[in-house]
Parts: structure tokens; sequence; C-alpha cells
């Protein structure tokens, strides 16, 4: 039986980002938990989605296959992962919403001390990944997480991804992640698995 849990709370409109985050969830199955995944949901309305092909279609098809994610699958989980697309540099709406709704557990003190890390996506290189991750680092710190980044800690992040989190560029062709990519994310999966697993272990986590 699982001895920790990790939630991993994503945004994703075409997929690249889910991607990533099926891969962080590998990884940390890999290392024994039980994993929950998660798409935040939009909240704008079907005249704008329509203005991007697909937009609706890939929701639904999503939405049928992940839960969204709820302040109880937050006080569950050992480690919490966010994922996003990169939207001008920064987290993606539609994850900074889901982000929003933890303050009732952050005023209880129910996420102290659980592990936390972030990876994303871009469109474009250059485009604003590391801006991205390094963004959502500040969420995490008042949410009192303990921020678990990737780190030089494993092979695979000398060939893709950031010490930040892990991280996709799909070329503006909605360009799935590449094999390194993927292996990059299976690390930050495990890391943030280990790292629950000794935090839950020292009595650092806050009882759900």
């Amino acid at each position: 039986m699982p001895d920790i849990n990790v939630l991993i709370a994503f945004y994703s409109r075409s997929g690249v980002t889910e991607a990533l985050a099926k891969a962080v969830a590998e990884g940390a199955a890999k290392e024994g938990a039980d994993v929950r995944l998660r798409r935040a949901r939009e909240f704008v309305g079907p005249e704008v989605m329509a203005q991007a092909p697909g937009w609706q279609e890939s929701a639904t098809a999503m939405n049928a296959l992940y839960a969204a994610p709820t302040a109880e699958d937050a006080a569950w989980a050992d480690g919490i992962i966010f994922g996003t697309p990169t939207r001008f540099g920064n987290v993606s709406s539609e994850l900074k919403a889901y982000i929003d709704t933890l303050g009732g557990l952050w005023f209880q003190g129910k996420l102290n001390g659980k592990a936390g890390s972030v990876f994303c996506s871009t469109s474009t290189p250059h485009g604003g990944n590391e801006s991205t991750l390094l963004s959502m680092y500040a969420p995490l710190a008042h949410l009192g997480l303990i921020i678990v980044p990737t780190g030089y800690a494993d092979a695979a992040m000398f060939k893709a991804g950031t010490p930040y989190g892990a991280t996709s560029v799909s070329l503006n062709q909605a360009k799935l992640p590449s094999t390194e990519d993927l292996d990059a994310a299976r690390w930050q999966g495990r890391r943030v698995a280990l790292v629950a697993r000794a935090l839950k272990k020292a009595g650092m986590i806050a009882a759900a």
C-alpha cells in the first residue's frame, strides 16, 4: 500500500502540459506514491473558447479523463505538483484560480510542510518557461510548502528541463514533449515523492 500521496494539479489546452503531467505521475508512482491527476477547469464561456480552434474539443476530452482539483485533494496530498502552460511569462489563469481556492487550507495551516514543485510548457523557445516556474514558487512559499526543484540531481536534467522544473517547447505546433523532456518530468515526480516521504517521516507535514 502506498505510504505517500502526490497531487498533480495541471492545466492543459492542447495536451502538451498534460503529457508532462502524466510523466510526472509515472515518476511519482514508480517511487511508490498514490497519485491523483487533476485538470483545472476553464472559466471562460464557449464564445471565447471558440476563438481558438480545437480548444473546446480538447477541454471536453481531457475533462472526461480528469476530475477537477479540489481543496480536499490538496489536504490529502503529502506532495503537490502544479503544471501549467506559460501565459505571457506567467501561470495560466485556470491553474491560478485553483491555487486561489486553497486559502482556507492555508489559514488552517494544513499545507505546511508538504513537498511542492512546478512544471510548465511554452510555445516558443525563450517563451517564458523559466519565468513561469520561478513565479510559481511564490505561492508555494505562501502556502507553506517545502519547495522541491528538479536541480541537476539526475542525468536526465543535463539533457532537458530546467533546474526549477520540467519543461517543454511545442514550437507553435502543439508538439508533444520529447523523450528527454518526459525523462526530466519523471525525475521530478520521483524526487517530489522521495522528499515528501522524508518530510512525512520527519513529522514535518501538517495533519489533514
